[in-house]
């Protein structure tokens, strides 16, 4: 009779045990073949708010390096391949990180290629310019100042960034330009992805060009989960 409650009680314990997952880089059909990712993964398509995490691979195994709480488009997570520039949405896909940039010097143990913001710096986001989805220093003269953005004005949102590279090997024009990884301000984004300031200086001390880190940004499930890409 004991032995039979004992069994009982074991089958009630493991029922309520949760069953150990292994770690989200390690579900993802691709993670850029680098060791160092980022993963930006909401509830939903609809979603602001979700998190940031990222990782590091070690001995064979991702391990979680740190996370904090994210902020993305106000109009929620699009699939990258489909997205339209002015939606103000935050493309799902794996993308590289060409570059760090900041209005604020770089944060100490900075590895990562970084750009101090001037005055004169500009990010192209005119269909019509040469210089779309691109860095300018003195704006160019085939772009319009409505169609982009003056970097110093964006103040402590832009304090530290990481380029997330969305459109910009080969920008195709009316897709999106300039999405980035940045402080996080007031409310949900125009398209990017954004953390509590401490958080994106943790990142940029983190992050080893060597190592190839990508970021990853999806939802939990569906047409835009995360795991596949």
């Amino acid at each position: 009779m004991r032995l039979g409650l004992g069994l009982a009680l074991a089958s009630v314990l493991l029922l309520l045990t949760p069953v150990e997952r292994d770690p989200l880089p390690a579900r993802m059909a691709d993670t850029g073949g680098g060791t160092q990712l980022i993963t930006a993964e909401a509830p939903h398509a609809r979603s602001t708010t979700g998190t940031v995490t990222w990782w590091d691979r070690r001995g064979g195994r991702w391990v979680r390096a740190g996370s904090a709480a994210a902020r993305f488009g106000a109009n929620g997570l699009v699939e990258g391949a489909g997205r339209r520039q002015g939606t103000s949405t935050t493309p799902t896909g794996l993308y590289s990180l060409p570059y760090a940039f900041g209005i604020e010097p770089a944060p100490h143990g900075t590895a990562y290629p970084y750009r101090r913001v001037t005055g004169e710096s500009w990010w192209c986001q005119d269909n019509r310019s040469r210089s779309y989805n691109r860095w300018a220093e003195g704006l160019p003269a085939d772009c319009r100042a409505a169609e982009a953005e003056h970097l110093v004005t964006y103040g402590a949102r832009y304090a530290h960034a990481l380029v997330i590279g969305f459109n910009y090997d080969r920008p195709v024009r009316g897709r999106g330009a300039g999405i980035f990884l940045h402080v996080r301000g007031e409310g949900p984004t125009a398209g990017c992805v954004a953390v509590p300031a401490g958080a994106m200086r943790r990142i940029l001390a983190w992050a080893e060009p060597g190592r190839r880190p990508h970021i990853a940004i999806g939802t939990r499930g569906g047409r835009t989960a995360i795991v596949r890409y």
